[in-house]
């Protein structure tokens, strides 16, 4: 029971005829209508007209004007109603308070697509704020994209649609450049065409209403002119669609940001440009690093990274070797990569040795490798070769300075053999203007990225191997958690309820404790004593010594009242603390804030104190914080932060950028604490903070680390005002594990399976999946056949494995072997384009064993089922036409088939709205 993609033969296009992407009218345009075309000298309305008219795109151009008959000599149309051609592409640039219904009229005649050039929306205050709304409205009830509004328009050189008030045309190249700014673009064009570099898409996304980032990513993505995407930013909009179309497309096309307002007035100055919140910088760079994206601070620098990781492979790490014919150079390259985070390579004794051989006896002998100003093309050539070989190595800059003995054009042509070098990048600096001209042009040519300063080349280095460490921890397989226990959310909902109806926001640290304890953070035990006598009840009932806390209603930094009294060892020492507290309060906040004590055992400080806590960015909803805790956590500020969900492999690279993790590791002989644990009580932090939406922040801190325990000795937890209408609560930029699709299933035989949303620790239990898999049903899942390395691979089974819930789901049937005690992967049922505006597709595989066994049936009835809760409008899939008994599960389900005898494949189609 396999249906398959058919991807394998042909496209899903040219199999079935399939409708086109909602974005296609942008990219290929068949008749485009200009709605405020205008002959007036330099208005954006003549200049667009004449640019989508002077440069050929293979269809027609319609201009609107309701007070002229004609425009530049074209027939003017007095509206789009009265355009007598399918009109599928608009592009409007005239007032702001007319567009709305423009929009409307361009539905009416089937029109999908729109340029708003236009501003006036939502930059512009309150009236501009309902008439983007209005417009959009108009734009969903006819199922029309709109890119903008405020924006230059759009390029797509390929095809030669220009529909932008640019003063020129863009060439055709394999980069797709993606910006908020118009006049960015317009500066960006100014230079490409100074340097010849061309675009397969040059678009102007405004203040992005509709048309977003995920959306366009996506499209690239799957464009097969496009190598690479590079975008000037200014607010992420849309943060959970932006994050998982980078993520899918990062593992194939590089794609490179530009983030625009990193300081507070920047920060201004983008939100009132735009309209939109911007969000913390540093979420920002965390987001980035999760997705796989390379962010970068010039603008040099996106279309230098793009040539370098077209051209080069990525470095392994961060360790770059310098080899040069002068000392300054050398000391420049080894600033800027050490400023980095770059780290200079220890050239091994062999290397050395090899060297001796041939280089002068003043040569360097470290790391830069200065080979004299006297090098001529061979000992720079001799000397790369010999480097690259050293497996201490990541990468290579070769310097070359113009000296009197130098021959720049020659050192250029024998290094060119040296472009490729297994899987250590080249790069190069040739210092000296136009008198190295000719040899930049012939290493360029050759495939080595050359700058006309070393410091540049050394900054592009540490671009590469940190984008490449963001890739492979895209594909890191994270351990299975150590206990899978569920979390009491029962218990959790029914204080968060509680203490809402009081109308609080702010949990007492008990109640603070009890939902951590829920969801398995360790805490102490703890009392709550309203009088003396029953804080030594509990103090007694617990064992000295005890330490005494306030409890209080409203107040949550204890110790700036008094609030904290420790090692207490006796009956008349616990009376005092109470006194003492209670006391202090009174004098310092007002004895209604003080509510009783709480009473815990004094927990020996034997370890390390950290701090673990969320909170809410703007644009990404709930972020996580990890780093060095106690009461000078603001002083020293080191923490790292996270989006939550976490696995094993996240939470260890969290903890890692932070020094506190050094200590945690052990130092000075103390034995290290169990990171293991440490992470896996990260990943069930993070589920808290994705789980229960009320909660706005948490901290703990301290939280104590030692080699015996890791135990929450403070918590405090704030909730959203209890006014706030639940859709309005920020969600997690990234959607969480989707635990509600899971269920058991009892198959034919009685033998009762769990079928669960896949996760990336499944990869090794899909590698043993795969091995049982036999030809035929490989060849009916894929219409091909794929050995079992190409089925194995691990960057694959990552891809499998790690999804974006929010655009798929992948349905594991889990099985464990009453003999063993084994568990396996017995099936897999997927539904894809779940965010897409596209249908999604539906493909199912099931171990030989198991087939005839239900599971197909069923897996496909979930996938219906989730598909209608995912808000998806048509299911397909494309079945091998052998395939008899996928083709009678299909049709079972309600699937409409369409067989044609000229294709390998039977088309299936559920129309679900």
């Amino acid at each position: 029971m396999k249906p398959s993609s058919g991807k394998a033969l042909k496209s899903a296009h040219d199999i079935l005829g399939h409708a086109e992407h909602p974005l296609d009218p942008f990219f290929k345009p068949k008749n485009v209508a200009m709605i405020g075309a205008t002959e007036n000298p330099g208005s954006v309305g003549r200049t667009t007209l004449w640019n989508l008219i002077s440069s050929p795109f293979g269809g027609a151009v319609f201009p609107v004007n309701p007070k002229r008959d004609s425009v530049l000599g074209i027939k003017a149309y007095k509206s789009v109603k009265e355009i007598p051609a399918e009109i599928d592409l608009a592009v409007i640039a005239t007032n702001s308070k007319l567009i709305p219904g423009i929009v409307k009229e361009c539905g009416e005649i089937g029109c999908k697509a729109a340029v708003v050039i236009s501003a006036g929306f939502k930059e512009a205050g309150p009236e501009g704020i309902e008439l983007e709304r209005q417009l959009l409205a108009n734009a969903k009830a006819a199922d029309m994209r709109i890119i903008g509004p405020n924006c230059l328009g759009i390029m797509v050189p390929p095809s030669g649609i220009n529909a932008t008030f640019a003063a020129g045309m863009a060439r055709t190249g394999s980069v797709g450049f993606l910006s908020q700014s118009g006049a960015l673009c317009t500066a960006v064009l100014d230079w490409s065409l100074a340097e010849n570099v061309g675009f397969s898409a040059f678009m102007s996304l405004g203040s992005m209403a509709d048309v977003g980032w995920g959306d366009l990513i996506y499209y690239l993505g799957n464009d097969p002119k496009t190598r690479s995407i590079l975008i000037y930013m200014e607010s992420v909009g849309d943060a959970r669609s932006f994050l998982s179309a980078a993520r899918e497309v990062a593992y194939t096309k590089p794609i490179i940001v530009i983030k625009a307002g990193r300081t507070a007035a920047g920060s201004q100055a983008a939100a009132s440009h735009t309209g939109s919140m911007t969000g913390s910088d540093d979420v920002l760079d965390i987001a980035f690093r999760r997705s796989g994206v390379l962010r970068v601070t010039n603008i040099a620098d996106l279309f230098y990274m793009a040539e370098v990781l077209a051209k080069q492979p990525r470095p392994k790490g961060p360790r770059l070797t310098v080899l040069t014919n002068a000392g300054g150079p050398g000391v420049l390259a080894a600033d800027s990569l050490l400023l980095g985070d770059g780290e200079l390579a220890e050239i091994s004794d062999q290397t050395i040795a090899e060297l001796d051989k041939f280089l002068p006896s003043t040569w360097s002998r470290r790391n830069p490798i200065d080979i004299i100003g006297d090098a001529d093309p061979e000992r720079y050539a001799k000397t790369l070769e010999v480097v690259s070989k050293d497996e201490n190595t990541d990468g290579m800059l070769v310097i070359l300075t113009p000296q009197a003995m130098t021959d720049s054009t020659q050192t250029a042509q024998l290094l060119r053999p040296l472009a490729k070098l297994g899987e250590r990048p080249v790069i190069a600096s040739w210092m000296g203007g136009v008198d190295v001209d000719a040899g930049v042009r012939i290493l360029n040519q050759a495939g080595i990225p050359t700058f006309p300063y070393p410091d540049t080349a050394a900054r592009m280095f540490n671009y590469m191997w940190r984008y490449a460490s963001n890739l492979r921890a895209l594909y890191e397989t994270p351990s299975y958690a150590q206990d899978d226990a569920e979390a009491d959310t029962a218990k959790v909902s029914a204080i968060l309820d509680r203490v809402r109806a009081e109308g609080r926001t702010i949990l007492t640290e008990f109640e603070s404790k009890d939902v951590l304890a829920a969801y398995g953070v360790p805490t102490l035990p703890s009392r709550i004593a309203t009088t003396e006598d029953q804080a030594v009840e509990a103090a007694e009932w617990m064992g000295y010594p005890v330490v005494l806390k306030l409890h209080s209603l409203t107040i949550t930094h204890k110790t700036d009242v008094g609030g904290v009294q420790l090692n207490l060892k006796t009956a008349d020492a616990v009376r005092a603390a109470f006194q003492s507290i209670r006391d202090s309060v009174a004098a310092k906040a007002g004895l209604e804030h003080f509510n009783g004590v709480n009473v815990q055992p004094f927990a020996k400080l034997d370890g390390y104190e950290v701090i673990l806590g969320s909170s809410i960015d703007p644009q990404f909803g709930p972020v996580m914080l990890f780093g060095m805790g106690g009461q000078l956590v603001e002083v020293f500020k080191d923490r790292s932060l996270g989006l939550p969900p976490l696995n094993s492999t996240l939470a260890r690279r969290m903890m890692e950028r932070t020094k506190i993790y050094k200590a945690l590791k052990g130092v000075r002989g103390r034995k290290p604490v169990d990171l293991a644990a440490l992470e896996q009580l990260l990943v069930r932090f993070s589920r808290l903070v994705v789980e229960q939406h009320w909660i706005k922040e948490i901290d703990i801190n301290p939280l104590l680390a030692s080699p015996e325990q890791l135990l929450a000795l403070d918590a405090r937890i704030v909730l959203h005002d209890p006014a706030t209408k639940p859709e309005d609560l920020p969600k997690p930029a990234i959607r969480p594990y989707p635990s509600q699709y899971s269920g058991d299933f009892n198959m034919k035989n009685g033998e009762c399976v769990r079928i669960r949303p896949i996760r990336p620790e499944d990869e090794p239990m899909m590698v043993k999946f795969h091995e049982s898999l036999s030809e035929r049903t490989v060849y009916q899942r894929y219409l091909q056949m794929l050995n079992l390395s190409q089925r194995t691979a691990h960057e694959r089974l990552t891809r499998i494995c790690y999804i974006d819930y929010a655009n798929q789901m992948a349905l594991a049937v889990e099985r464990k072997d009453p003999a063993t005690g084994e568990t396996k992967i017995i099936g897999i049922g997927r539904i894809q384009g779940l965010s897409a505006a596209t249908d999604s597709e539906f493909s199912i595989v099931v171990a030989d064993e198991y087939q005839k066994s239900g599971l197909g049936t069923e897996l496909l009835r979930r996938l219906i089922e989730i598909g209608k809760k995912e808000g998806v409008k048509a299911i397909t899939a494309d079945i091998l036409a052998e395939n008899s008994a996928m083709q009678k599960v299909a049709e079972k389900a309600g699937f409409k088939l369409t067989r044609d005898v000229e294709e390998p494949v039977v088309s299936a189609r559920l129309e679900l709205a």
